[in-house]
This record gives structure tokens, C-alpha cells and sequence, in this order.
């Protein structure tokens, strides 16, 4: 690799460099030539990471992409699309406040559950500053290793079927998340907003990506990992968007698209909205899956039984030490097997998914966790925050510059701030 490095044609590398190969050499060199600008059109040759306009970048949010604008021969020419959104998602943020006020005259959301979402964010993101993501590794292992065939990275018809792939995957994912106790511990973290608007779609567990990684295993049996690592980055950005109230309904879309309101349905505690609406860009699995529903009366947002609190460490690992003192508590070895890998509610006697009537009822009256905190205490926390901020996307883009302790005392001191944000919100 290296742009500066003139490559030769093979023609005037063969032996007898002196010697003319005539109109035979000319064919060769054209059509590599050819070939050569098709690559580059595609994707540039092996390299580092491809540049992105700004526009690009936008429509990524959005999956409007087109396989032409998107497909790399390589892994590494795959841009962070998620790390050059960051300024995205803080204008689109910005923008749902200010269409929040002009529709109802109040804001989109409270300062204390925007740092606790965002810390939330912050923190899921910060062991891939340490190391490559387990959903590459894990996936580029099996595509070395096992593959069955190799379909073409530039076909869009590669390009597509990676789409319906990552999306399925996730599909199934995200339903076991739901279904499964052990798993469910970990992505409770992002229902835990009693809030919904963008800074909801931030709120991310930590610990999550280390059993999704399995369900996209199969498509590396034939899908090279440059395509699949572009679709995995589009699958997460497309449900940035569709995280918020301002948006009703969007027509015929909501036939195909995973859309606001199908999200909202996800979101909500109340008792026809606990394990629908699955999808992350299409909603079509849901259809055919028996787990759609559509949005009806007002969502209340949460989970059925609040965790109360803004501290980002207690609210990744406090569903953890609630399995583990149940395991204990619970009679039987095969009862202490289903607490762990049976869903979230139930209980000895019961199915495996828990009893519906248990579900608690939603009156409309409910009240989110709000301590009431002195203005100025509101105003040091987001000031301080934004330092923080300054601080962890200095240190994505010096990460490769700095001593391995320089790394682990930034991210020390960042969680360390994070936490002091949580308990700061609480008056504690």
C-alpha cells in the first residue's frame, strides 16, 4: 500500500524489458487500465479509510447510499461512518429541539436523561478505542477460514442482499435480546430512557455487541467482509433518525420502512407495545414474523419497571447482579437454568416469556425520574460535558499517536466524569 508507489504493467515487467511487445502489450496495459478505473470508481485501490463528502455522510444517516457511492474492495477503505456523524448527530439533535418547541412550545427531552443518554453512548464506544470490533474480527476469521463462495464486493446485487442480510440478522438479534434474560441485560440499557427523541437512540450498552456478533456469522460463509462492514455501519445509523416524536406518520413507507411511529410501538411499557416492532430499517420481518403492531394509544416510554437513576454504571450492570441473586435465590438447577435463558418475566409456573396480566397498567399519569437540581448544577453538567466530549473525540482521532497509559488514563478519567454526571443528576 501507498498511493506514491508507480505500479509497472506486467507487460514491461517481463523479461527482455528493452523489447518490444507491440499491439499485444498496448490490449494489455488498456484493459488493466480499464479495469483500474473501475476500481477506483468503486472504491479505490487498497488504502487507508475513503474520504467522505459531507453530503455522502448525510445521506449514510439515512441508508442513501447507493452501492456505487458504497462498495470497497477492502476492509480497511471502509470509512467510520459512525465516528463522521458525530457532527450530524448534534445538528439533527439541535433541530428536533427546535421543531419540538414550534410543534408544542416544550423541548424534546430533560437535560439530565440527555448526559445519561449520551454518557450511555460515550461509554458503549470506548472499548473499540482499545480494540477492533468483535463484529470484524469474529466475521473476517469465518470469511478467511470457511467461506463457501465469494460473491463479488462490486455487484449491487452483493450490495442489496447484504442489506436484507444485516437486517434480518439483526431482526433476530434483537427479538432474542428480548426473550432471553441474560441478553435482555444488556440491551435494557437502551429502553431505560423514560424520554424518546435522538438522544434515546445513543443509549447503548456496553455490553451487547459481544453476543450480536454471532447472528451475522452466516452471511461471512459468502459475503466479503468490506460489504458487510458497510452495512453493518448503515443498519446502526438508520435508527439514529427514527428515534423521536416529531415525525407522525410517513404514508406508505410505514408498509416497509421501520419508521418513528413503528419505533415509538418499541419503545413504550404500555402493555400492547412489550415486545413489538423488532426491525431495525425494515419492518417487513415483523410483518412476517407475528411481531408487528402498530402505534394506537399514547406510548409511555420506559421499561415496565423504572430503574430511577442517571448513574451509566449502575444502569449497565445493576440488571446483572438482579440475575445473579435470583440464580441463587431460585430452587432447582433447571429453574436457576431458566432465569438465565428465559425471558425477562418469568418465573417458576410460569411461560417462558412471563405472564401478560403481571405487565403493570399504564394510567397516562405517569411521572419520569426527575430530581429537581439547581439550575447552575444543570448549567456546570452541560458545560462540563461538552469538555468531555471535546475530550473523547480528541482522543478517537490520537488514538494511534498515543502510549497504550496515555489511552487507559483518558478513558479512566472519562468514565470517571461520566459517573460523577449520573450521580450530580441525582443530588447524590
Amino acid at each position: 500500500r501507498g498511493e506514491g508507489r508507480r505500479e509497472v504493467p506486467r507487460c514491461q515487467r517481463t523479461r527482455g524489458a528493452g523489447r518490444a511487445e507491440g499491439p499485444r502489450c498496448q490490449r494489455t496495459c488498456s484493459r488493466g487500465a480499464e479495469r483500474g478505473r473501475g476500481r477506483r470508481a468503486m472504491g479505490s485501490e487498497a488504502g487507508g479509510p475513503r474520504a467522505t463528502a459531507p453530503g455522502q455522510q448525510l445521506r449514510a444517516l439515512f441508508y442513501a447510499l447507493p452501492p456505487g457511492e458504497s462498495s470497497f474492495r477492502t476492509v480497511e477503505e471502509v470509512p467510520d461512518y459512525v465516528e463522521k456523524s458525530i457532527p450530524f448527530f448534534i445538528a439533527f439533535i439541535g433541530l428536533e429541539f427546535a421543531v419540538s418547541w414550534v410543534q408544542k412550545r416544550k423541548l424534546a427531552g430533560r437535560i439530565n436523561d440527555g448526559i445519561s443518554s449520551l454518557s450511555l453512548g460515550i461509554l458503549s464506544r470506548l472499548p473499540d478505542v482499545l480494540f477492533r470490533s468483535i463484529d470484524l474480527i469474529s466475521y473476517i476469521y469465518v470469511w478467511n477460514n470457511y467461506r463457501l463462495l465469494e460473491l463479488p464486493w462490486d455487484s449491487p446485487w452483493t450490495w442489496y442482499l447484504t442489506l436484507l442480510g444485516v437486517d434480518f440478522a439483526y431482526y433476530c438479534f434483537h427479538r432474542i435480546s428480548h426473550e432471553v434474560n441474560i441478553l435482555w441485560a444488556a440491551h435494557q440499557v437502551h429502553h431505560s430512557s423514560e424520554d424518546y427523541n435522538l438522544f434515546t437512540a445513543l443509549r447503548q450498552s456496553v455490553l451487547q455487541k459481544y453476543t450480536s456478533w454471532i447472528f451475522n456469522l452466516p452471511m461471512a460463509l459468502f459475503i466479503p467482509p468490506s460489504v458487510f462492514a458497510v452495512h453493518l455501519q448503515f443498519n446502526l445509523l438508520y435508527q439514529f433518525w427514527i428515534h423521536t416524536e416529531v415525525v407522525t406518520k410517513l404514508g406508505p413507507l410505514e408498509w416497509i420502512l421501520n419508521t418513528p411511529s413503528h419505533h415509538r410501538v418499541h419503545h413504550g411499557r404500555n402493555p400492547y407495545c412489550i415486545d413489538k416492532n423488532y426491525g431495525g430499517t425494515l419492518i417487513i420481518w415483523d410483518r412476517i414474523f407475528g411481531t408487528f403492531e402498530a402505534e394506537d394509544a399514547k406510548v409511555v416510554y420506559g421499561l415496565t419497571h423504572p430503574v430511577n437513576s442517571f448513574d451509566p454504571i449502575m444502569l449497565q450492570l445493576r440488571p446483572l447482579v438482579h440475575i445473579w441473586n435470583t440464580f441463587w435465590a431460585t430452587p432447582g438447577f433447571c429453574n436457576k437454568l431458566s432465569v438465565i435463558f428465559k425471558g425477562p418475566g418469568w418465573g417458576p409456573g410460569k411461560p417462558r416469556l412471563g405472564l401478560p396480566e403481571e405487565i403493570p397498567v399504564i394510567t397516562g399519569k405517569e411521572v419520569p425520574f426527575n430530581p429537581s437540581v439547581p439550575a447552575y448544577l444543570n448549567c456546570y453538567a452541560v458545560v462540563h460535558f461538552a469538555i468531555i466530549m471535546d475530550l473523547y473525540t480528541g482522543l478517537l482521532g490520537t488514538v494511534t499517536m498515543l502510549s497504550q497509559g496515555t489511552i487507559l488514563l483518558r478513558i479512566g478519567f472519562i468514565i470517571l466524569s461520566l459517573t460523577s454526571f449520573g450521580l450530580l443528576m441525582e443530588n447524590r
